[in-house]
């Protein structure tokens, strides 16, 4: 396991602010667009909320297969970062970015201590 755990939360930390960056300031204005179609065809903002977390969370699923190159450490990390994202979201948590940063890099590392130490 050595510090594999550290270096998948560090990427995948690194990974969710590429995300934030390239998409709502390099393509902000498509992904506006691509909201209000998802929005069109799904019905709802709920679901448009969730269409876009997974959106993200395969985002994700690419970036840390590529980097690792492991399918299960790519799919794990999207996973768990797509949990945290919709319970801080459905939890009402009212965070700064710091404390955002925190949550997400405590429970992913704590995740994979707990699966790589298996």
């Amino acid at each position: 396991m050595e510090m594999l755990w550290f270096y998948i939360a560090v990427i995948l930390a690194i990974s969710d602010e590429a995300h934030s960056q390239i998409f709502w300031k390099l393509f902000f204005d498509f992904y506006v667009l691509l909201a209000g179609m998802i929005q069109k065809i799904v019905g709802s903002n709920i679901r448009m909320w969730m269409v876009h977390e997974v959106l993200e969370a395969i985002f994700h699923f690419i970036l840390l297969s590529l980097l690792f190159l492991s399918l299960e450490i790519g799919l794990l990390a999207a996973i768990i970062h797509l949990v945290i994202d919709l319970y801080h979201e459905v939890a009402g948590l009212e965070m700064t970015w710091l404390q955002h940063r925190a949550l997400h890099f405590t429970v992913e590392s704590l995740f994979f201590i707990m699966f790589l130490g298996i």
